[in-house]
C-alpha cells in the first residue's frame, strides 16, 4: 500500500500562515502591554485619588473640631460616609493617633485598631501603600490631622480596593480585546486577499517548485540554440539568451538588459519588426552576416505586457536554397540543350536521309565548333571550375531568355587561386544573384547583353589593378538595362526591394544576400552606371589571409559617374 505524501504548502499559503501568526503575536503583545500599562496607571491614579481625599478630610476644620469632642464618632461617621459617596472611594477611616477607628464603612469595625502602617503619618508625613485590611487588599493613603501647633491629633486613611481597580482595567481590557480582535480579523482578510493574488501569480507553486523552475528556466535558456528575446511593455530587453546574443551580434560583455531595442544597433527592418505590436510569423530578416527567421508574439493580459521574440538562423539554409536554385537552372539549361541537341540531331539525320552527307557533316561540325568555342572561352578566362560551371549554366539560361551573356576579355581567374577562407558557395551566391539580376534587367532591351568580368587584382592579366591594396578578387557584372534609379540607390540592397512583380517565391532577396555575403567576406560592393547605359555591379573580395580592420568591413558605395545623386552612398553595414 502506497502512503500518499502530502504536497508541500504553496508559497502563498506559507506566507499567509506566517503573516497571520505575525499579526496575532503583534496584537496579543500589544494587548498584554496595554493591560499591564493600564493597570499600573489605574493604581497610580488610585493612589493620587486616595491621597487627595485623605488630605482634604484631614484639612477640614470640622474634622479637627469633631476630634476634640467627647464622642468624635457621632460627628465624623456621617461625614466620612458622605465623603465616600462623593469621591468614589471604598473607605474613609478617621482614627486616633493610637490607631483606634472613629469611622469605618462597617459599623462593627469602629473602635477597633486600624490595620496598616501609621508610623510615617505620626511623624507628620503623608504616604500611600497597598495593604490587606478588613475589606481586602486596597491602595490607601494615610495622612496626619494636625492642630494649629502642628501636633498630630488624629489620622485619616482613604483607600480604593484593588479588586475595584482590576474591574476598571478589565472593562478597558475587554474593549481593547474587541479592537484587537477586529484588527486581527481585518489583517487576516487583507492577508488572505494579498496571498490569493500571489497564489494566482505563482500558480499555487511552493518555494521549492519555484526554485526548481528557475533552475530549469536558466538551463533551458543556455541550452536552446535558437535565439530567445523577451521585451517588456516599453520594448526594453527583459531577457536574452546566449543564442539571441549570437544571432543579433551582441557581445556577451554588453549590458543589454533594460535597454531599448532601438538602441541595439540592429538593421532598421528588424528593429521595426521587434517594435511592432502585431505578431510576426516566420518573417525573414537580414543582418550584416546572417539570414534570420523572426517570430514575435505579444504577451497581453488586459494590457500590453511585452513581447516574446524567437530567432532562427537560416543562413546556411538560404545558401543551400540558392545553390538549389542554381542547380535547377543548370537542369533547365541541360534540358534546353538536350532539346536543341535533339533538334540538331534530327536535322543531321534528315540531311543524311536526303543524301546530303557533306552538308550534314558541315552542319554538325559548325554546331560543335560553336559549342566548343563557348566552352573554351569560358574555361580559358575562368579556370576556377565552380565559377566556370556557373557561367556556362547561366549562359544557357540567358540565351533562352533572349539575353547574350559574355565573359569579357579582361577576365582571368586561374584554378587554385581562391583561398580556403573564400568558399565557392559564397562566390556562387554573389555571382549567381548578380547575373540573375542583370539578366532580368537586360531582358527586353535592345541588343540585350550581360557582361561578366572576373580577375584577381595584382595578377599580370588584371586589366585594372593599379592602386589595389593587396591581392583581391574582382567580380564585375554589367547589363544593358535601364540602370539604377537614383531614388532607389539607398534601398536597392535592402531585402524586399524589387522593381519586378513579386513571384511565387517573392523578390528582393538576391541583392540583399549578395551584400550580406560580401560583408561576411570583408569585401566591398559597388554600383555604377555601365558604359552605354545600364547598371554595373562590382564586388571586390580580399584574397589575403589577414582579415581587415573592423572599420573597413563590407561597405557598399556608388562610384563616380553612376546615375545617382552626387555624393550619395549605399549603406553597407545594415540591411
Amino acid at each position: 500500500m502506497r502512503i500518499p505524501v502530502p504536497r508541500p504548502r504553496s508559497l502563498a499559503a506559507q506566507l499567509f500562515a506566517m503573516q497571520a501568526v505575525l499579526i496575532a503575536v503583534v496584537v496579543a503583545g500589544y494587548a498584554l502591554f496595554t493591560y499591564v500599562s493600564d493597570r499600573a496607571q489605574a493604581e497610580d491614579a488610585a493612589r493620587v485619588q486616595a491621597k487627595a481625599v485623605a488630605r482634604a478630610v484631614a484639612d477640614s476644620p470640622s474634622v479637627r473640631e469633631a476630634i476634640g469632642t467627647p464622642d468624635p464618632t457621632a460627628r465624623l461617621q456621617p461625614y466620612a460616609l458622605r465623603v465616600m459617596a462623593d469621591t468614589d472611594v471604598d473607605f474613609v477611616t478617621i482614627m486616633s493617633p493610637r490607631g483606634i477607628r472613629w469611622t469605618h464603612p462597617d459599623q462593627k469595625q469602629i473602635g477597633k485598631h486600624f490595620l496598616g502602617n501609621t508610623e510615617r503619618a505620626l511623624k507628620g508625613h503623608t504616604f500611600t501603600e497597598t495593604y490587606k485590611g478588613t475589606l481586602g487588599y486596597s491602595v490607601r493613603a494615610v495622612t496626619p490631622v494636625e492642630d494649629d501647633k502642628k501636633h498630630v491629633i488624629g489620622l485619616v486613611s482613604a483607600g480604593i480596593q484593588v479588586e475595584k481597580i482590576s474591574e476598571r482595567v478589565q472593562g478597558q481590557l475587554t474593549a481593547l480585546l474587541a479592537v484587537a480582535g477586529s484588527a486581527l480579523a481585518l489583517g487576516a482578510v487583507g492577508t488572505y486577499v494579498v496571498n490569493a493574488r500571489l497564489r494566482r501569480h505563482t500558480h499555487g507553486m511552493n518555494a521549492a517548485e519555484l526554485s526548481r523552475m528557475h533552475d530549469y528556466h536558466q538551463a533551458a535558456l543556455h541550452a536552446v540554440r535558437e535565439g530567445l528575446l523577451m521585451l517588456d511593455g516599453q520594448y526594453r530587453v527583459a531577457l536574452i539568451n546566449d543564442g539571441g546574443r549570437e544571432l543579433l551580434g551582441v557581445s556577451p560583455k554588453d549590458r543589454v538588459i533594460g535597454r531599448s531595442v532601438a538602441d541595439l544597433g540592429l538593421p532598421a527592418p528588424l528593429t521595426g519588426a521587434l517594435l511592432s505590436s502585431e505578431p510576426r510569423v516566420d518573417e525573414v530578416h537580414l543582418t550584416s552576416t546572417r539570414v534570420l527567421v523572426v517570430n514575435t508574439s505579444p504577451v497581453s493580459g488586459g494590457e500590453q505586457r511585452g513581447t516574446v521574440v524567437t530567432l532562427r538562423d537560416v543562413t546556411e539554409l538560404q545558401s543551400l536554397m540558392g545553390e538549389l536554385d542554381s542547380e535547377r537552372g543548370f537542369t533547365q539549361a541541360l534540358r534546353s540543350q538536350a532539346h536543341e541537341a535533339a533538334n540538331r540531331l534530327h536535322t543531321v539525320v534528315s540531311l543524311i536521309e536526303l543524301g546530303r552527307a557533306e552538308q550534314a557533316v558541315d552542319f554538325a561540325t559548325a554546331e560543335l565548333e560553336l559549342a566548343q568555342a563557348l566552352t573554351d572561352q569560358v574555361v580559358a578566362a575562368v579556370g576556377e571550375p565552380v565559377l566556370a560551371a556557373l557561367l556556362l549554366g547561366k549562359t544557357a539560361q540567358a540565351n533562352e531568355r533572349g539575353v547574350e551573356l559574355v565573359v569579357s576579355e579582361d577576365s582571368r581567374l586561374d584554378d587554385g587561386l581562391l583561398p580556403d577562407s573564400l568558399p565557392a558557395r559564397d562566390l556562387v551566391t554573389i555571382l549567381g544573384n548578380l547575373i540573375d539580376n542583370a539578366v532580368d534587367a537586360a531582358q527586353g532591351s535592345v541588343r540585350a547583353r550581360v557582361t561578366v568580368t572576373a580577375y584577381a587584382e595584382g595578377s599580370e592579366d588584371a586589366a585594372d589593378s593599379e592602386g589595389a591594396e593587396g591581392p583581391g578578387l574582382v567580380l564585375r557584372v554589367s547589363d544593358t538595362g535601364a540602370g539604377v534609379d537614383p531614388a532607389h540607390v539607398e534601398t536597392v540592397f535592402q531585402r524586399g526591394f524589387s522593381t519586378k512583380p513579386a513571384g511565387p517565391g517573392g523578390r528582393g532577396l538576391g541583392l540583399a544576400l549578395v551584400r550580406q555575403t560580401v560583408n561576411r567576406c570583408k569585401g566591398t560592393l559597388t554600383v555604377a552606371e555601365a558604359e552605354g547605359g545600364g547598371a554595373e555591379f562590382e564586388v571586390r573580395l580580399p584574397l589575403g589571409s589577414e582579415p581587415r580592420a573592423p572599420g573597413s568591413a563590407a561597405t557598399a558605395r556608388v562610384d563616380a559617374g553612376a546615375t545617382v545623386p552626387e555624393g550619395a552612398t549605399v549603406p553597407g553595414g545594415d540591411v
